[in-house]
């Protein structure tokens, strides 16, 4: 229960860790130091108007005289700011609702009961500046009227008031220090997220503590060494390419000078072939990133690859989504290439190729279907792996790349790439890309 109801973001945690202690402390404060301050000043507030009254009460005897009540409200006045007001022959009521339902009505009533042997009544309710305390006497009720601070305090809610109020900046100044302390944090995460999805960091820059500082540094060193080592392998790959096709070209100018055909023609097709897999070795190892990241309609693309790439062969069944989908930002030669294979392996192992595109939750689902006998699932693992070729145990052509260089182009792009069960009954290819 408690890791459930626990913070999930660092932001949250670290603002639980500073407010949670405060909280803690002034409802201490509040509960324990003031709660029993509160209670002695109240019996004590409430004990000394009991005897004040009690003293009043006393001047007055059992049946008194107009010259009586008049010095003992004079003597009221006098010492204790009271009033007094004498009705003959009044009988006295119950006492308001505030004498039992206040903490200082109840202590005054208790503090009255001890000190006075007449019955009384109090009314606390009518007057928001006094209180009124009645006294029954066998021939009327002496009525006195009391400020009402002298039982009941205006500091508590003062006290209550300030230490809410003391809490609430508090947290507001942790707020804002913390945000600026999560925000280099933020960032640092957005622009590792960037480079996994094989975009480029373009705007992040070192801030924040010196903690987050060093995180970045070393970011920055991985970042920069990997691009250097792309670099170099790009270099590499341009080199061992031109250094292949050069003799494959003299070879070339060689067959055109023999004059047997049938073995010229069967020489040409070994060099075809040789071509061909020299351009899959190459573009698996070059793979998406030496391009730089663009801004790609998928839809058009997808088209291009199948007019220009494959050449619209009518085996081939794109089914163009009702919604438009976003752009998203991919490296786009990688992307034709990663989807002329899914295609040119559905033509070559089935009859039909179809093809359709959904968009939900953040994805973009590109899916290529087949009607041919599919790959066994216990070999789809091993089918996305290099050079996997004849899983399925029919014939084949080409080197086994076709679904590694898809594979790879959806890890660089932070997408993934499935194998299923086509509704057709062959191969169905899942290409997701984060938008």
């Amino acid at each position: 229960m408690l890791a459930y109801l626990k913070p999930k973001t660092l932001f949250g945690r670290m603002l639980a860790i500073i407010l949670i202690p405060l909280i803690l402390v002034q409802v201490i404060t509040v509960v324990v130091f003031y709660g029993r301050h509160w209670d002695n000043i109240t019996r004590y507030m409430a004990a000394n108007l009991a005897a004040d009254i009690a003293v009043v009460v006393d001047q007055v005897p059992t049946s008194p005289s107009p010259e009586m009540l008049r010095q003992a409200d004079y003597f009221a006045r006098s010492y204790f700011i009271f009033t007094t007001t004498w009705q003959a022959g009044g009988i006295i009521q119950s006492n308001s609702a505030q004498v039992t339902s206040t903490y200082a009505g109840r202590q005054l009533n208790l503090a009255l009961t001890d000190k006075l042997d007449w019955p009384f009544r109090m009314d606390l309710d009518s007057d928001p500046d006094l209180i009124t305390i009645f006294v029954q006497y066998p021939e009327g009720v002496l009525q006195i009227e009391a400020g009402r601070k002298r039982i009941f305090s205006s500091t508590s809610w003062l006290f209550i008031l300030w230490t809410m109020s003391t809490t609430i900046v508090m947290a507001l100044i942790a707020i804002m220090f913390l945000r600026g302390q999560i925000r280099p944090i933020r960032r640092l995460a957005k622009a590792a997220r960037q480079i996994g999805l094989g975009r480029p960091a373009i705007n992040y820059r070192l801030e924040g503590a010196t903690e987050v500082r060093q995180a970045g540094q070393a970011f920055q060193a991985m970042y920069n060494r990997i691009q250097r080592q792309i670099s170099e392998r790009t270099e590499m790959l341009a080199g061992v390419s031109h250094d292949l096709r050069t003799p494959l070209t003299r070879m070339k100018l060689a067959l055109a000078m023999i004059a047997d055909d049938h073995a010229r023609v069967e020489l040409e097709k070994d060099i075809a072939e040789m071509e061909n897999m020299i351009n899959g070795y190459l573009n698996y190892a070059s793979g998406t990133i030496s391009e730089d990241v663009e801004i790609t309609n998928i839809i058009d693309h997808i088209q291009n690859a199948i007019t220009r790439d494959i050449g619209n062969n009518p085996a081939i069944h794109f089914t163009i989504p009702d919604q438009p989908l976003p752009d998203i930002p991919l490296r786009q030669m990688a992307f034709r290439r990663a989807i002329s294979n899914l295609i040119n392996n559905a033509i070559t192992h089935a009859g039909q190729c179809y093809i359709s595109i959904t968009h939900q939750d953040g994805l973009i689902t590109i899916l290529v279907d087949d009607d041919g006998e599919g790959i066994p699932k216990e070999m789809r693992r091993a089918a996305v792996k290099p050079f996997s070729r004849n899983l399925a145990g029919t014939s084949s052509t080409g080197v086994g790349l076709g679904l590694s260089i898809a594979k790879e182009f959806a890890t660089t792009h932070g997408g993934e790439l499935l194998l299923g069960d086509a509704p057709s009954g062959g191969l169905r290819v899942r290409l997701q890309l984060p938008v």
